[in-house]
């Protein structure tokens, strides 16, 4: 089999106990997975993570620490949220099962990698952080009682893509994936051109609606050409202008 682990980052948000960030390592090595980025962590490095680490040090050591999700998120071409509960507006989502199915595939593409984004330990992800995924991961479990410790949560996603990707062979894609750079991009240059004609109003709220158009593309997966013909289209009508 061709498939690389490190092709796949796992994305801890605002953890706010250092023990979960020690214990995510663990769960990580265990299962082949090293590639660990942290956002904004409390209490990083320490004593605890380490001791939690029991052995997979390496892997918490060489953690990327970054600012903001956006940064931990520079270069990856699917970004993959995980969230317990269901939230009004409908993402694209997945059991833990087809997500890894989903990763597989989309690492079979040279150079393409996946992010597997966790939240805090209380609230999980925001609405705005699910902004910038394009798919919500759910683990099942029982219905009156699931309470997830978010490390726990990494050792399920962690065994089930080790799991699925040491016995499952998937034909090679050959669809190049738009990056989150370029998607993030064209987001931006999207809702310059909705304001440019006027189109936001009370009625069709900015925030809500870019959040709907982000569903909309995110579903489905636009290949790198075919956000290069939106952006044309959008370039036609007003060029873009970098924030």
């Amino acid at each position: 089999m061709n498939y690389t682990f490190d092709k796949v980052r796992v994305v801890m948000v605002n953890t706010t106990e250092p023990g979960n960030l020690g214990a995510a390592a663990r769960a990580m090595k265990n299962m082949n997975l090293s590639r660990l980025y942290l956002v904004n962590p409390k209490g990083y490095p320490s004593a605890v993570a380490t001791a939690r680490a029991s052995g997979a040090d390496d892997v918490l050591a060489s953690a990327v620490v970054c600012e903001s999700l956006e940064d931990a998120l520079q270069g990856v071409h699917l970004v993959i949220g995980a969230s317990a509960r269901q939230r009004n507006i409908k993402w694209k989502q997945m059991d833990v099962v087809d997500a890894c199915a989903e990763i597989q595939k989309t690492n079979a593409v040279e150079n393409q990698e996946v992010a597997v984004v966790f939240g805090t330990e209380k609230y999980g992800l925001t609405n705005e952080e699910l902004d910038l995924c394009q798919v919500l991961m759910t683990i099942p479990g029982n219905p009156n009682y699931f309470s997830l410790n978010v490390a726990s949560a990494i050792q399920v996603f962690a065994y089930q893509n080790y799991v699925f990707n040491t016995e499952t062979e998937f034909e090679k894609s050959a669809k190049e994936l738009a990056s989150f750079d370029e998607l993030e991009n064209f987001y931006t240059h999207l809702a310059q051109v909705l304001e440019h004609i006027e189109y936001f109003e009370e009625k069709r709220p900015k925030e809500l609606l870019m959040r709907r158009l982000r569903r909309f593309f995110g579903r489905s997966e636009p290949e790198k050409e075919e956000v290069a013909i939106f952006r044309g289209i959008l370039r036609n009508i007003k060029p873009f202008n970098k924030e």
